[in-house]
């Protein structure tokens, strides 16, 4: 009769609740919108019957992301896994836990790509536990992350490769659809399913840019319908991207006062995502865009703390984990993604700076390998590299309108006009160029644009925050103090108005004071 066995060395607090950090903007939303609703005594109960021999569990470790909450159970047997429960603003919880399965699932049986075994799931919030859930095998080996300061250059180029080998072997499955995989049984609307192979099909992309389910960003459906997929062509593919920044506009006579005025009116938002339509169907027509197209399924987070290499040789990945939103997108899509042990930026901090020398020169060399082993092995994500970075930058940037303001996207759409002969680009831009009065219009507002980004970074690096303000729990009391601060110094060198313009999270009151 196996039994449960909470005692002291499980999470303290509520388990339910977010509890790693703070943030400076929108801390109770932000807290709220990772609050799961579930049993842990009976998620504790399933975690020990799937471990055979143990009878009850000695530690729990609690870890939490933006997106999930993990419990790292170690059993009386020695023996541990690992249970997720993906938050609400990850997206549809049936749907990204789903599609999580398929897509593990669907990578062990097509190629070698070492992922711990999924040992219980659900995709269903009925079940005993209350909520979605996966419950795997804990990962083999050593985190990346752990190791990587200490490897030799020749060990960390060595590991690139290894990592290299494993893209290559996601890029190289063909897929005719983009979207999200799923089980074939999924739960959805059988004509949003396209069939691939026995027990798989394609269905709506699970990823939160295109649910309503992000905290700060609510969504709104009176002027375009959900577009989520599946997508069997890339003019589709395209046209949702612009359907997404619609669904972010709020109608016209909603309260805006919040925003900056360099954020633009709703009406210019709508404006410059019509002639993005207009762009994105010409763009899709260039060759080289259609080469750099291909649907593609990669990991969406493939960075040290998600890779597991061999204790005893850290060149052998032994693991990969955290397959969350992984979905089937172009290629151009991933231009940019570049892993962190593969960025030009060394992310050593605290080290002298002969160590902070050898760290950067060690990165210069492992981006080198990375780009020439992406160059040769993985030919789709090298085609993306190929294209211009306006190019780039507009599919990245074209539904995010609303959330970074309308100048990026009225910059990149003027970018595209100044060069569109020069890219090799049919036939006149769809973007006619401003009139003198409006490049001042425009030039003034991105450069407050500018600036409020500016401040931010300062911000950011003066507190050692996230981007997005986020605080580690212990270091909330401090940082909140010497947040009050740096406001009081600003708001003593301009105006209310003029700080509110630009200031990057929420003045310091009530939202902050617990």
């Amino acid at each position: 009769m196996q039994s449960v066995q909470p005692g002291p060395l499980l999470p303290e607090g509520d388990p339910r609740v977010y509890s790693s950090g703070r943030w400076l903007r929108g801390d109770s939303l932000e807290r709220e919108s990772r609050y799961i609703r579930f049993d842990f005594a009976a998620l504790c109960k399933r975690a020990t019957e799937l471990c055979p021999g143990a009878t009850f569990i000695v530690t729990c470790e609690k870890k939490e992301g933006g997106y999930n909450r993990v419990f790292i159970f170690t059993m009386n047997n020695k023996s541990r896994v690992v249970a997720r429960l993906p938050t609400r603003i990850a997206g549809p919880p049936k749907l990204i836990t789903n599609s999580e399965v398929a897509t593990i699932k669907y990578l062990k049986s097509s190629t070698r790509i070492p992922i711990p075994k999924i040992l219980d799931w659900s995709d269903s919030s009925t079940n005993a536990i209350g909520s979605e859930y996966i419950i795997m095998e804990h990962a083999k080996g050593v985190q990346l992350h752990q190791i990587w300061p200490a490897m030799s250059l020749e060990q960390q180029i060595a590991c690139t490769g290894a990592v290299i080998g494993n893209v290559k072997q996601m890029a190289a499955l063909d897929f005719h659809a983009y979207g999200s995989l799923y089980l074939e049984d999924v739960d959805i609307d059988p004509s949003m399913k396209h069939s691939i192979t026995s027990g798989y099909v394609i269905g709506p992309h699970c990823g939160n840019t295109y649910w309503d389910c992000e905290a700060h960003e609510p969504r709104y459906y009176g002027s375009a319908k959900p577009n989520r997929g599946p997508w069997f062509d890339l003019a589709t593919y395209c046209s949702a991207l612009i359907d997404v920044g619609v669904t972010r506009l709020p109608p016209i006579d909603a309260a805006v006062n919040e925003k900056p005025s360099y954020h633009g009116a709703v009406a210019e938002h709508k404006r410059l995502l019509s002639f993005g339509r207009d762009v994105a169907s010409r763009l899709i027509e260039d060759s080289q865009v259609q080469k750099a197209a291909a649907p593609i399924l990669l990991h969406q987070d493939l960075h040290k703390r998600n890779i597991y290499v061999s204790d005893e040789d850290p060149t052998i990945v032994t693991d990969i984990i955290d397959w969350q939103s992984s979905s089937i997108n172009p290629s151009f899509m991933h231009a940019n993604d570049v892993p962190d042990f593969a960025a030009h930026v060394p992310t050593i901090d605290d080290d002298s700076p002969s160590e902070k020398s050898r760290a950067g020169d060690n990165a210069k060399f492992c981006n080198q390998a990375f780009i020439a082993g992406m160059r040769l092995l993985v030919p789709k994500v090298h085609a993306t590299w190929e294209l211009d970075d306006d190019v780039t930058r507009f599919f990245e940037y074209c539904h995010r309108t609303y959330r970074d303001g309308a100048g990026i996207l009225r910059q990149i759409l003027m970018d595209l006009a100044n060069h569109w002969e020069h890219l090799g680009l049919a036939g006149p831009c769809p973007y006619p160029l401003p009139t003198s009065e409006e490049w001042v219009t425009h030039n003034e507002e991105y450069k407050a644009l500018e600036d409020a980004q500016k401040l931010k970074k300062f911000v950011t690096r003066r507190l050692n925050t996230a981007s997005d303000g986020w605080v580690p729990t212990d270091a909330w009391k401090e940082t909140k103090e010497d947040y009050k601060k740096l406001y009081d110094h600003f708001s003593q060198t301009m105006s209310q108005e003029d700080l509110r313009q630009i200031w990057p999270f929420d003045k310091p009151c009530s939202d902050l004071e617990n």
